[in-house]
């Protein structure tokens, strides 16, 4: 389930985009609670669209996790693993910093949740993603709880 998700994240199907209500059924309840440094989102609806913006961002990405735990009990399992995440910048944002295309914004963090077994399998009902560390810019345009989480892991003074 893990795995299926952060291979989700960096897969682009032929045709373009990512996400959408099969994406989001595929892996998640409909009372999903997802907590990240970009923003939260609650129930599945909305959550395709959400993750699209938020991935557009980006000219492509790369989620590695690692140290995976699982605390299975019954039809529910409490999940947790490290991640490296890597963004590559679009060419666009590069140009508009003067910078060469390639550059990247690298997170170091952990996500932890809770999946539940359903009729169709396994699904997400929480999960909290977060940064650990940063390193590069981030996008052009940050949300207001990112500009919070990079200026407290930057000991408050910003990226």
């Amino acid at each position: 389930m893990t795995h299926r998700y952060l291979l989700s994240l960096d897969t682009v199907p032929a045709g373009g985009g990512r996400f959408d209500d099969a994406w989001a059924r595929g892996l998640f309840t409909e009372d999903v609670r997802i907590t990240t440094p970009i923003g939260d989102h609650e129930g599945i609806a909305g959550l395709a669209e959400s993750e699209q913006a938020t991935f557009a961002k980006f000219e492509r990405t790369q989620h590695i996790g690692t140290n995976y735990m699982i605390a299975l009990d019954g039809d529910r399992a409490a999940v947790r693993w490290n991640a490296l995440m890597t963004h590559v910048h679009l060419s666009t944002t590069q140009q508009a910093r003067g910078a060469e295309p390639g550059g990247h914004f690298d997170v170091g963090g952990t996500f932890t949740g809770e999946v539940v077994r359903t009729g169709q399998g396994w699904r997400f009902r929480r999960l909290a993603v977060q940064a650990v560390w940063t390193t590069g810019q981030g996008p052009l345009v940050l949300t207001p709880k990112t500009e919070a989480t990079m200026r407290s892991l930057a000991g408050g003074s910003g990226n």
